[in-house]
């Protein structure tokens, strides 16, 4: 998936796959799968997600009614380590957002 937002690319062809989550299948009006990508030279983050109809990635086909959509989401490096905070173990989150973290 490619888009252009802002003017910045944001391409899941060119970026690092840091950690993807999934929910229920694609049948599923509540299914969500979500990848946290990072642009090779900025280093940016970005959601490149895809849900069914009763989720943010829902779009309208009619008069209330919805389907299934995808889109791109650039994220600040906060947004992204709630994102990660949420979805991905210690090491991980450390190896990406160490700069951001302290011990307890």
């Amino acid at each position: 998936m490619k888009k252009v937002i802002n003017g910045k690319i944001y391409d899941t062809e060119k970026a690092t796959e840091i950690f993807s989550y999934s929910f229920s299948s694609p049948r599923d009006f509540n299914y969500v799968n979500e990848t946290l990508y990072q642009t090779p030279r900025s280093k940016v983050f970005f959601l490149a997600g895809e849900g069914g109809a009763n989720t943010k990635y829902r779009v309208a086909v009619g008069q209330n009614e919805w389907s299934g959509g995808e889109k791109i989401c650039p994220l600040t490096k906060e947004q992204a380590l709630e994102w990660a905070e949420t979805y991905m173990d210690g090491d991980d989150i450390e190896r990406y957002f160490g700069d951001m973290i302290e011990d307890a």
